[in-house]
C-alpha cells in the first residue's frame, strides 16, 4: 500500500481537527444529543485510521481542548476524561489498523474500529475511576455513560466511518489499502 506524504496526512489531522469542532456544534442544537451521538469521536477514530497513530493522537489531544475553548462544549468538567478518551481512540486506531492485516479491508477496518472504541472506553472508565472521580464512579455508571447512552452513536460511528474509507480511497484522495487482482 503506498503511503500518505506527511503534508497530505496534517491536511486531513487538520480537516479532522476542524470537524472536532465543527460536527458538536452541530448536534449541541438538540440538548443532550452530544452524549448520545458522540460527534467527535468519529473525526478522531477517522485521523488515527488514515493519518496512523501519532496524528490520531493528537487530533484526539487538541480536538476537545480546542473545541472547548472555542464553544465551551465540552464543559470543563468533562474535558480531562474526554481527552484521555480521545486520545486512546486515535492513538489505538492508528497502531490496529497499522498492525492488522487479514488481506480484507473491511475485516481490518472493523477490528480495528472496535478495538479503538472498546479500549477508549475503558481506559477513560479506568482514568475517571481513579483520577478525575476516585470512589464516584460504579461499573453501573461507567456501562451507562460509555455503552448505553452512547449507543446510537455508536452504531453511527460502526457504519459511517468505514464507509467513508471506502469512498475516500474509491476517490483516491487516500491510498487503496489493498490492490483487487494484484
Amino acid at each position: 500500500m503506498n503511503q500518505l506524504s506527511l503534508t497530505k496526512k496534517s491536511i486531513f489531522a487538520a480537516v479532522c481537527l476542524a470537524l472536532c469542532v465543527v460536527l458538536p456544534m452541530a448536534f449541541h442544537t438538540i440538548p443532550g444529543a452530544g452524549s448520545i451521538y458522540l460527534p467527535m469521536h468519529i473525526p478522531v477514530l477517522l485521523c488515527g485510521l488514515i493519518c496512523g497513530w501519532s496524528f490520531g493522537l493528537l487530533v484526539g489531544i487538541l480536538g476537545p481542548i480546542l473545541s472547548s475553548l472555542f464553544t465551551g462544549m465540552p464543559p470543563a468538567a468533562y474535558l480531562p476524561p474526554m481527552v484521555v478518551e480521545l486520545a486512546v481512540y486515535g492513538l489505538v486506531a492508528g497502531l490496529l489498523f497499522q498492525s492488522i492485516k487479514t488481506k480484507k479491508l473491511a475485516a481490518d477496518l472493523y477490528i480495528s474500529l472496535a478495538g479503538a472504541m472498546l479500549a477508549g472506553r475503558v481506559i477513560a472508565g479506568i482514568v475517571r475511576a481513579l483520577i478525575f472521580s476516585p470512589g464516584q464512579l460504579s461499573m453501573q455508571a461507567w456501562v451507562t455513560s460509555y455503552f448505553v447512552t452512547g449507543l446510537p452513536g455508536i452504531v453511527i460511528q460502526i457504519l459511517l466511518i468505514p464507509a467513508i474509507i471506502y469512498a475516500l480511497m474509491q476517490a483516491r484522495l487516500i491510498p487503496q489499502r489493498y490492490i483487487k487482482g494484484g
